[in-house]
């Protein structure tokens, strides 16, 4: 049994603890550790019900389906603290999922796969086009800071006017790279699944024509899991502020650093997975691309949303905030330039999260 079938049975357990804890009135830390372990489990079984459901409704919905839910965890966090008011956690949330999808699970795929085999290769074609459509979502979260540190008086309906714009824009850009992903250059994407389907044994796949997934099952698993997510999001977002203040971490780190550790879980256990697995294409598509998803969709999906609900969000980050997410593109982007990986580099990219992990938890925000 794999670990991610480990984990998402055997986390399980945290989700009624958790709503003892909260209905019991338990010490608030116990109830921000408890329910950030159950959405761990209910992550994992997201992720899944949308694969099963992908391998019914063929390729190019199943990869659009992964596109629509493969953060809809982060995103239903982010939508409850930000419901909550907890704009400036939300927007630290943000930077700290591209800063640890970059750095850490590539990192711990790189370091884990390069363990195993001494060197693994991936299609650098798929990084490039990743990197330089990141580089235009750290563009968008750079210029409103910018306005504001080089004016000498910039009101905030102009921020937020500036934050729509470019957030209409980044979610055009989003729809263009799933054009190009689906439609037009699609024959790119296909190499980390026929790796993955040449390297399995004749048992396995004659396993996998008869594996037919049960429609209505995985749809009401994906109902299930969605609804789960949400309710235990209300628990640990309730949470978060009394229990990070009573352990001395200020918003910022616990945006940056910890919100992204649970809601990213299964992206996690997927990408480090299938590293060691000697598929490096799907594991840096996995990692990658859920960094460009979080920064075209997510956050400005959840600008827009703050409109709705009276929660106005700009994209007005912290500037040490801008500072971490361009050094984790520019770290991956040249480390991934050409082609191919070993522990040692999953090593430097471990090593830059640290840095700036250690950073962020000194940083007096």
């Amino acid at each position: 049994m794999s670990l991610r079938k480990i984990l998402s049975y055997a986390l399980l357990i945290f989700i009624p603890i958790s709503l003892a804890a909260k209905y019991l009135e338990w010490n608030a830390l116990v109830v921000f550790i408890t329910s950030a372990l159950g959405i761990v489990p209910l992550a994992i079984w997201l992720s899944t019900a949308t694969e099963e459901v992908a391998v019914i409704s063929g390729p190019s919905i199943g990869a659009l389906l992964n596109a629509v839910f493969g953060n809809a965890t982060e995103l239903i966090i982010a939508i409850v603290a930000l419901k909550s008011g907890l704009v400036d956690i939300v927007k630290a949330s943000i930077t700290g999922t591209i800063v640890s999808n970059l750095l850490l699970v590539m990192g711990l795929s790189m370091l884990l796969g390069g363990f195993r085999y001494k060197e693994q290769e991936f299609q650098p074609v798929i990084a490039r086009v990743n990197g330089s459509t990141m580089t235009l979502a750290v563009i968008a979260i750079l210029l409103p800071t910018m306005v504001i540190y080089t004016s000498n008086g910039v009101k905030e309906s102009a921020i937020l006017n500036l934050s729509v714009t470019a957030a209409a824009v980044l979610i055009l850009v989003y729809g263009l790279t799933l054009v190009f992903s689906l439609k037009t250059h699609s024959y790119l994407y296909d190499v980390g699944l026929v790796e993955l389907e040449t390297g399995t044994n004749k048992d396995s796949e004659a396993e996998e024509t008869t594996h037919k997934p049960n429609l209505w099952l995985w749809l009401g698993v994906l109902a299930i899991a969605t609804i789960g997510v949400a309710f235990e999001s209300e628990i640990f977002v309730g949470a978060v502020e009394e229990a990070t203040a009573g352990l001395g971490l200020t918003p910022l780190f616990t945006g940056v650093i910890l919100l992204p550790l649970v809601g990213g879980a299964a992206e996690y256990v997927t990408a480090v997975g299938v590293a060691i697995k000697n598929n490096m294409d799907l594991s840096v598509s996995v990692a990658m691309g859920s960094s460009l998803l979080v920064a075209l969709l997510v956050a400005p999906i959840l600008v827009l949303v703050g409109l709705v609900i009276h929660q106005p969000m700009d994209l007005n980050f912290n500037p040490f905030e801008v500072v971490a997410v361009a050094v984790a593109v520019t770290v991956a982007n040249l480390i991934s330039l050409d082609g191919r990986s070993n522990w040692l580099e999953g090593a430097l990219l471990l090593a830059t999260y640290t840095v700036l992990g250690a950073a962020f938890y000194f940083h007096p925000a």
